[in-house]
């Protein structure tokens, strides 16, 4: 049995396609499949399943998929401590970070914590919220910042996981104005006639959040969706060219609001309120990790 070979079985159950998943861990397909097999030679049954929407697990993959997530993290968690111990390696601190974070948030929020500047090297890891996910599930940050909101489910149990409000945001509808100043496009539209939606990928944590929130209004809006894109920064270009409306975080539009560049045509009656979260493993960090946290803590309590 290889370490690996977990890592690749979590990102199959993740991607839920072979090739997007061999993409992931930087593999060629061919080479990756191999390894998903000696994965099943070793554990003795099937983990995968083919369907039309490509890999689910088995019931036997779903039970191991729970302990392999905290099989690796363990490990990881493991090595980064024995070298620390053997002074190997130094102390760096790992936070994983969404991307609509990653542009604007972050930066300003190490400027506003001089602690930043005592806790030596930093490592911020930027990538979808499915990517993030996944690199905190398999221990390879100490935290994870990202935008999130009460009815939407994560994957991080309470029992495991603990977190902290370091900051608020809001998803603002937003479309270029017109030659007259006004919204481009108008909200919530007409079914004869909706407005031209610019959408995130499944991927994205600001998408899981709107598809929630929508789900649960009791007044439809009515959107074609005319573009999809991962990164909110895209959308947010496509929306000031004038090519639909995006519902962009504001701490990443605030510019372009103040600018005009961008107009809220709902005038705030469509806006989604966020929490942007610092999420961490209840077990113990390294001694940095640790103290940061306890600073956050302190400054946020």
């Amino acid at each position: 049995m290889e370490l690996s070979w977990l890592e690749d079985f979590l990102a199959l159950a993740s991607h839920r396609t072979f090739s997007r998943a061999a993409e992931a861990r930087n593999v060629t397909q061919p080479a990756f499949s191999r390894r998903i097999q000696s994965l099943e030679a070793w554990v003795g049954t099937h983990l995968f399943v083919r369907s039309p929407q490509g890999t689910e697990l088995t019931p036997a993959g779903k039970f191991l998929r729970v302990h392999a997530e905290e099989l690796t993290r363990s490990l990881q968690q493991v090595r980064q401590e024995t070298l620390e111990v053997a002074s190997k390696e130094a102390s760096v601190l790992s936070i994983a970070a969404t991307h609509a974070l990653s542009f604007v948030f972050f930066p300003g929020w190490l400027r506003s914590h001089p602690l930043f500047e005592t806790l030596g090297p930093l490592n911020l890891i930027s990538d979808s919220m499915e990517a993030c996910e996944q690199i905190m599930l398999r221990g390879e940050a100490e935290f994870l910042l990202f935008h999130h909101h009460q009815d939407v489910v994560t994957r991080f149990e309470s029992s495991q996981y603990k977190s902290i409000v370091v900051g608020k945001d809001v998803l603002v509808p937003l479309c270029a104005p017109d030659e007259n100043g006004k919204a481009k496009w108008t909200l919530p539209g007409l079914p004869s006639s909706p407005s031209r939606f610019l959408s995130y990928s499944a991927q994205s944590g600001l998408g899981r959040i709107l598809t929630t929130v929508w789900s649960k209004a009791k007044d439809p809006v009515f959107l074609d969706n005319v573009f999809t894109g991962q990164l909110a920064v895209t959308l947010l270009s496509m929306a000031r060219q004038g090519h639909g409306i995006a519902w962009l975080p504001a701490t990443l539009a605030a510019e372009d609001i103040a600018a005009g560049r961008l107009i809220d045509p709902a005038q705030g009656s469509l806006s989604v309120g966020v929490d942007i979260r610092l999420i961490r493993p209840v077990h113990r960090q390294p001694r940095t990790a640790e103290v940061f946290w306890k600073a956050i803590g302190d400054i946020n309590s």
